[in-house]
């Protein structure tokens, strides 16, 4: 018989950098997984036991069926911000015990890797994306440390003037190298593997950037010394935040965004650890181990389920960490930040560009020698766009089932109105999650202006969070359904700054989700009048698209919000070093 004693227990061993006990974040994965079904479950029972008070018609079947798959994404939402917000109030050295790597950050310990600043760009502004790629080369050589870094812009463009462009600009500052690719194989991640091969050697990480990314050389230099730190770290991603923005859109949405994110991603990382996101910017990447295991695959069959990949970063992240190297998240700002779209047509282009990427993850799943929490990173990506249709025709079924309020007992009425609550609650749990940190975090209201400044503002986001996120459902649900019949995302360059959309424009893109509303509406007025005002936050978008859309892009509207710092961001009232030296650039419009 083998001692026990004498043979290791696989289970305890340490992650490969050795910052944790690989049974420590079972656990964590065990409780997570846990968490989620026990809400799962909960949620799902209570409507059931809801529509079994009466017998079970056809619509009812509808209702459960399309709550049982639109349900697990905002499940997964809710227990990762519950877990944040534990984890930054609930529990001492909570950030420590999300990210242990995060000590190696800190200090002034030299540096001694070499590291390029890849800046990928294909048809955009030149001259915005390369200023930003200077300001932070200017700011890296004002710490002290610039020698080690060197800086590229990576070229994919078609347009010949925006080449022209691009070409005079870099030319005009000796430290850049330009290299332009005469065609767009393998997208964003075959321009990024074309720099490994080419140059990678040099070097011994990368920093991939957008063309809207912006970081100080304090959040480079944090990251730099954590993959010195740890050599089996192939992956640093920062917590990206929306810069200052004009656009009242931009504004909207990002300051919801900002308060999802933080808590979200730090229960995140706290229970998937080495095997955490990336976005594909605004991260460290470890050049060998990039090079030699995360060159994807062509999937089988034509595009868009097959062909190359799409949305890369999170393949990426799988690969790398097969190979045995970590993959880690920064879950806490750190002056890294990136543009939101000024529109909403901007907006919906780029989720539908996401969509068409994370549809392709499903063969994917059975790729040989991936590990189970890359796998479910990967699922969980998909089930962020599959529950949309789900929600429409949840709606569609609602409206058709009727109701006659004085037919239903008041305590069964209750019940829907508790579950209806809940139901909100749930959806919009990662902002308030975020509102409530910062809240009772000492001085955190008073970065955003003062309590009057971030109620508002909360108040406003949330109204329009959900106006919008009816329209994206519906938007996206037309995309997935055209997706089989050939639908494709356009993958080039995109509209950043704040700008006046035509009429005309806005009606082509929105009749159909205005439509689908009104539709909603007069189903409702025939089957359920009583259901009108409660379907509002799920509806109200719809029928309001395109003056919503128009309103929120309109200048005149940002330039109210933004004199009023209603929705401001900390930068506006304190600008950083690094948003102050590119709002200096001459030839950037002001942020």
């Amino acid at each position: 018989m083998t001692n026990p004693q004498s043979s290791p227990n696989l289970i305890s061993l340490p992650t490969p950098a050795g910052l944790q006990a690989m049974d420590e974040l079972t656990r964590r994965r065990w409780f997570f997984i846990g968490f989620n079904l026990v809400l799962y479950v909960v949620m799902a029972s209570f409507l059931a036991n809801l529509l079994g008070k009466d017998h079970w018609a056809l619509p009812d079947i509808g209702i459960f069926l399309c709550f049982l798959v639109m349900l697990p994404w905002s499940v997964l939402g809710f227990t990762n911000a519950s877990l944040g917000l534990w984890l930054l109030h609930g529990r001492k050295g909570g950030l420590e015990a999300a990210a242990p790597f995060v000590m190696a950050g800190q200090g002034d310990a030299p540096i001694i890797a070499r590291t390029a600043l890849v800046m990928t760009l294909r048809n955009e502004d030149a001259a915005r994306a390369i200023n930003r790629l200077r300001c932070m080369a200017e700011a890296l050589q004002a710490s002290g440390q610039g020698d080690a870094f060197a800086f590229f812009v990576l070229s994919d463009s078609s347009d010949a003037a925006i080449v022209a462009d691009e070409a005079r600009i870099c030319a005009d500052w000796p430290r850049v190298r330009y290299r332009r690719r005469t065609d767009n194989s393998g997208y964003k991640a075959g321009n990024i593997r074309d720099f490994c091969e080419q140059f990678g050697a040099d070097f011994d990480f990368m920093l991939p950037l957008d063309a809207d990314s912006l970081m100080s050389a304090q959040a480079i230099l944090q990251l730099v010394r954590m993959g010195q730190a740890h050599p089996k770290i192939g992956i640093v991603q920062s917590l990206v935040v929306g810069a200052p923005a004009n656009s009242a859109f931009a504004r909207l949405f990002q300051f919801g965004m900002r308060h999802g994110m933080r808590p979200y991603s730090m229960g995140s990382t706290w229970w998937s650890g080495d095997c955490g996101q990336f976005w594909g910017h605004n991260a460290l990447v470890r050049i060998k181990p990039f090079l030699d295991h995360c060159a994807l695959p062509e999937l089988p069959g034509r595009p868009p389920f097959g062909g190359a990949i799409l949305s890369h970063d999170q393949v990426e992240a799988a690969w790398m960490r097969a190979a045995g190297f970590e993959v880690r998240v920064l879950p806490v700002e750190s002056e890294s930040f990136e543009d939101n779209p000024p529109n909403f047509l901007e907006f919906a282009r780029r989720d539908q560009r996401w969509c068409a990427g994370n549809m392709q993850y499903g063969p994917l799943l059975r790729w040989p020698g991936l590990l189970p929490t890359s796998r479910f990173q990967l699922l969980w990506a998909m089930t962020m766009f599959i529950g949309l249709p789900a929600l429409n025709l949840l709606l569609v079924f609602a409206a058709l089932r009727g109701l006659n309020p004085q037919a239903v007992p008041a305590s069964v009425l209750f019940e829907a109105k508790l579950f209806y609550v809940a139901v909100l609650g749930l959806l919009v749990f990662p902002k308030l999650a975020g509102f409530v940190d910062v809240a009772i975090t000492r001085g955190e209201v008073a970065r955003y202006g003062g309590a009057w400044r971030f109620g508002v503002g909360a108040a406003c986001e949330l109204v329009f969070s959900f106006l919008v996120s009816a329209i994206t459902s519906f938007c996206t649900t037309l995309f997935l359904l055209r997706l089989p019949f050939g639908g494709r995302a356009i993958w080039s360059g995109q509209s950043r700054d704040a700008a006046h959309l035509p009429l005309a424009q806005v009606v082509r893109a929105l009749w159909p989700a205005t439509l689908f509303g009104l539709g909603l509406w007069l189903m409702l007025a025939w089957r359920a009048p009583a259901l009108i005002g409660w379907s509002l936050p799920f509806t109200a978008g719809l029928v309001l698209a395109i003056p919503l859309t128009l309103v929120s892009a309109a200048g005149a509207f940002g330039e109210v919000l933004k004199a009023h710092k209603i929705c401001a961001m900390p930068e506006e009232f304190h600008a950083p070093d690094i948003l102050a030296a590119l709002a200096r650039t001459p030839s950037l419009e002001r942020l």
